[in-house]
């Protein structure tokens, strides 16, 4: 297979950012809500599994097609040219989903497809009885949008967001995906200062850390794919060979994360000894209002509490209030935080240069974003 149809998946709001990373990666694309769609071959599944940092999946479309009642889809699944993705011995769960449908019956539309993909199976390879189910994994999804029927194979397994190094997540953690489209909207390089003052975990700086050093986020974990014989181990060794021969270990970076909570702060440091990039983020325990630096043309990204609870939102008002006067001196540095609270411009003391949308898992929130007007000296 030259040509397949592949798709990442994105988060509502990213799908932008999503569709740069694909086409960094040299495919053309088409940005789609909640999706980026593009051509390639087999070593663009292993390549986009490994490089993209903001998509959250990469799935084989095998087909798509209208289907309004069950007979379609059962004759229009089988159509489909399965026995050039799984092998007889494949295990292969069925997963739906049905948006303003005729077929609005998620279960019974799965069963339909997996009993249509069996019988084509069973008759390219020419055997009776059951399947074994035994082999390498190709999770399938039906989706139904106002009776169009889009197929796919998921060649990711765990969701993109997983690095692959075992974090403690701490309190209520930002995903991995958004805290990389955060550090990539501020348009950060890697010999400036960056600063997360709310840094949690450590999801921020570390992603920050992966980008200064273009260390490539599924570096060191695995994706379902792998398996697939059909791809083949070359295809993931030349591709895993690309990561490697990319990654600038040498990269200085001046990253610092802070949290008002000595807690977290430990649980960052053990993240980020976990993921072999200690060494270049220096932690702090440390309330925002302390902060100061002596250094220049700076950038900030934080995650502030959003005051969501009750009987928080007064203390976090504060917390926006110390934060603009912490900050307003810094007139070379940037500062880019995400929040909910709708009044944060006002506690915080001026307009954003810019507000961008986005969601915070079901969280609706914006990004606000304060450009500094001097520039540095170009080197």
């Amino acid at each position: 297979m030259n040509k397949l149809s592949l798709i990442a998946t994105s988060a509502m709001g990213l799908e932008a950012i999503v569709g740069k990373e694909v086409k960094d990666l040299g495919y053309d694309c088409q940005v789609e809500n909640g999706k980026v769609t593009f051509e390639g071959d087999e070593l663009a599944i292993c390549r986009s599994n490994l490089w993209l940092r903001t998509a959250d999946r990469i799935k084989i479309k095998v087909g798509e097609f209208q289907a309004k009642t069950f007979d379609e889809l059962f004759e229009k699944t089988k159509a489909l040219n399965w026995d050039d993705y799984l092998p007889i011995n494949a295990e292969f769960p069925v997963i739906g989903k049905s948006v303003k449908s005729t077929l609005a019956s998620v279960p019974d539309c799965q069963a339909i497809v997996k009993k249509a993909v069996v019988e084509k199976l069973k008759s390219h390879y020419k055997t009776e009885g059951w399947l074994s189910e035994n082999g390498p994994f190709y999770r399938i999804e039906v989706a139904l949008l106002k009776d169009v029927a889009t197929i796919t194979i998921d060649a990711s397994g765990a969701g993109l967001h997983k690095r692959g190094f075992r974090m403690d997540q701490g309190g209520a953690p930002i995903k991995e995906t958004l805290a990389a489209a955060l550090v990539l909207l501020t348009r950060w390089n890697p010999d400036r200062p960056f600063v997360d003052p709310f840094c949690g975990s450590g999801t921020i700086p570390l992603e920050a850390a992966m980008i200064g050093q273009n260390i490539a986020p599924g570096f060191n974990r695995e994706f379902s794919s792998e398996a697939w014989d059909w791809i083949g181990k070359d295809k993931w060794d030349l591709a895993r060979q690309e990561v490697e021969d990319k990654a600038k270990y040498d990269q200085p970076l001046d990253i610092q994360a802070s949290d008002i909570d000595h807690r977290m702060v430990n649980i960052a440091k053990e993240n980020a000894e976990e993921a072999g990039l200690s060494e270049f983020i220096q932690f702090k325990q440390m309330q925002v209002r302390d902060f100061t630096t002596t250094k220049d043309f700076g950038v900030i990204v934080g995650n502030p509490p959003y005051g969501e609870r009750l009987g928080e939102k007064r203390e976090v008002e504060q917390l926006y209030k110390e934060m603009g006067q912490a900050f307003a001196s810094l007139d070379t540095w940037s500062v880019y935080m995400l929040t909910s609270h709708e009044g944060f411009e006002e506690l915080y003391g001026k307009p954003a240069t810019k507000k961008r949308k986005l969601f915070n898992g079901f969280i609706k929130t914006d990004f606000y974003q304060y450009w500094s007007n001097v520039r540095p000296p170009r080197n």
